[in-house]
């Protein structure tokens, strides 16, 4: 079954070994589960990355301990936020003449970071430690930061959304520094680094 009825799932190559299991990549028409695997454990690797995508693009998460955006497409409305990937998935076929699915896994597997930073405190006093992290936690941030870099260059200017997304998602794909995503994921490994 290919998604939206136009692009196929299978066949999607993945280098990264450890993201093979949380990138779900489920046959699906329509990707959206209305909550059906929320009761399970790990639910999250249940749903179709796509519908990650949508569902991180409703509410982009917090930045800096406030939340980062509450207004636009920022709704909560699943059409809205479809349309958007709908739309930015087109765009990204048009410019790459190919699959817009490897295109975005590529790139999220580019943007995961593989170490973050945790405070340990020890004695009284708070020390940065370097930590793995999860595959599911590396989706999670990945997309998280796609979409607030994608926010950050369409919100209030006269580009628009799904063409900030796949402008982010293009230049995650080819691990350009210009993408919010991948700029981070170095900071936060170079930082992790330092901490080790």
């Amino acid at each position: 079954m290919k998604l939206y009825n136009k692009w196929e799932t299978q066949g999607i190559i993945l280098t990264d070994l450890s993201l093979k299991k949380p990138i779900n990549l489920d046959g699906r028409l329509v990707p959206k589960n209305q909550g059906r695997n929320s009761s399970q454990r790990f639910h999250k690797s249940k749903n179709s990355i796509v519908e990650r995508l949508i569902g991180r693009l409703m509410v982009p998460g917090h930045k800096g301990k406030k939340h980062f955006k509450s207004s636009g497409s920022c709704s909560g409305k699943y059409a809205t936020c479809s349309k958007i990937v709908y739309q930015t998935l087109e765009l990204l076929e048009e410019r790459k003449k190919e699959n817009p699915i490897q295109i975005l896994v590529t790139a999220i597997e580019n943007a995961a970071p593989r170490e973050e930073i945790t405070t340990v405190e020890y004695g009284g006093a708070r020390y940065p430690q370097a930590v793995d992290s999860s595959p599911q936690r590396r989706i999670d941030l990945a997309l998280r930061m796609m979409t607030q870099g994608s926010y950050q260059k369409s919100f209030g200017k006269k580009i628009k959304m799904f063409q900030a997304l796949a402008d982010e998602i293009i230049a995650a794909y080819n691990f350009d520094q210009k993408s919010a995503a991948i700029s981070k994921k170095l900071e936060m490994e170079r930082m992790a680094d330092a901490a080790r």
